[in-house]
């Protein structure tokens, strides 16, 4: 299946367009924004855009030649598609590059039968040693097609140094030093301050911004089929994001992923603030099973958009609430517990140094047995 076109992001497009015609596009880009906004199939676009043919008169890739079809199918011999994956299980340094490039082959394959594929994966996705190694190993050969290389290094904020590969980014940092001349790297981040200094340092930046609501309106109703009223309510509640609103559709299995995140926070909102002790020990428990950081994480982060409608309710203005079904459940809490728009903020520091300590080696039960005895502090006012 090809790629879906690009929503959006026209001026940024425009700017990248006219870069490229005049000569003027740095080797090393860092396309940074919101999550889900659309950063990695914005530099697909632009690798489709250098490696095109015959570009329209505009700039804009034709979409008809052999390079543009293969970018389009994912089958771009010079074009390198890398992001975070979990660590394999290998005895030596050889065999866990040999597995990571393993896993990798096997998402792009999914990818390529799936263009809205969404990752699911056991344990918390990175970037490690081997996977760089491999990198530079393709960096340093010569195009398989045409003139360039170009690699899409999707949420480069997973190169920080990490206890488990602490080579890993300053190894790709030698390679933004001294790129091969015929090589352009794309980073994209959600989080580009986690990047190393010397890593920011060697990229021009390029900032994209939330779509407008109309834009991933129009994506869901052309792309996935969606009635427009149904494809206008999903939009509302994305946050300008497409990636966002794809992980909120429901999949085989039930709701989709983010749903499913905001039901387990919704859980847990409800825990934290009933009597019982029990109550919100049994939710620590079942939830944030061993391995699954990267999910725990996501679910830190639904509470806490929980929270956010919560505080808003608190604070008598239940018109400004992203998800307006939610409104009759926030109001029995508000009015139950006697929630104070201040509590809700400290509620909300609180969730944001769990996923700090989430980030760490600290038992995840442990991370939410405490969190949920200090949000009921922080939000229960005595009678």
């Amino acid at each position: 299946m090809a790629l879906p076109p690009v929503y959006g992001h026209d001026d940024v497009r425009r700017k990248l367009r006219s870069a490229l015609r005049g000569g003027n596009l740095p080797q090393s880009l860092l396309i940074h924004g919101p999550a889900g906004v659309g950063k990695e199939r914005l530099a697909l676009w632009l690798a489709q855009l250098i490696f095109c043919d015959s570009p329209l008169e505009d700039g804009e890739a034709c979409g008809r030649c052999h390079a543009c079809r293969f970018v389009e199918r994912l089958e771009h011999p010079d074009l390198h598609w890398f992001f975070p994956l979990p660590r394999p299980d290998a005895a030596t340094p050889e065999k866990l590059r040999e597995k990571l490039e393993e896993s990798r082959g096997a998402e792009l394959a999914a990818r390529r039968a799936d263009p809205f594929h969404i990752p699911a994966f056991d344990k918390a996705p990175a970037y490690f040693m081997g996977m760089v190694q491999n990198l530079q190993r393709f960096a340093s050969v010569r195009p398989a097609m045409g003139t360039r290389k170009v690699f899409v290094v999707g949420d480069a904020e997973a190169m920080v140094p990490q206890e488990s590969s602490p080579e890993a980014a300053n190894a790709f940092l030698k390679l933004l030093e001294e790129p091969p001349a015929d090589t352009t790297l794309i980073l994209t981040s959600s989080n580009p301050g986690a990047l190393l200094p010397t890593i920011r340092s060697r990229v021009l930046p390029v900032r994209v911004l939330r779509l407008a609501q109309a834009e991933v309106a129009a994506f869901l109703a052309k792309e996935k089929g969606m009635k427009p009223a149904e494809a206008e309510s999903l939009a509302a509640v994305s946050e300008g994001a497409i990636g966002r609103a794809l992980r909120l559709l429901p999949t085989s299995g039930g709701s989709g992923v983010l749903q499913r995140q905001r039901e387990t926070a919704r859980s847990l909102l409800v825990a934290a603030t009933a009597q019982s002790a029990a109550d919100r020990l049994a939710a620590a428990n079942g939830i944030a099973p061993a391995g699954a950081r990267g999910e725990f994480t996501s679910g830190l982060q639904a509470l806490s958009l929980w929270l956010r409608d919560l505080m808003v309710v608190a604070s008598g203005a239940p018109e400004q609430i992203a998800y307006t079904d939610d409104v009759a459940l926030l109001n029995s809490i508000a009015k139950k517990a006697r929630v104070r728009p201040e509590g809700v903020a400290s509620a909300i520091l609180r969730v944001q140094e769990a996923m700090e300590m989430a980030a760490g080696n600290v038992n995840p039960q442990l991370i939410l047995t405490d969190l949920l005895r200090g949000m009921r502090e922080d939000l229960v006012r005595a009678a």
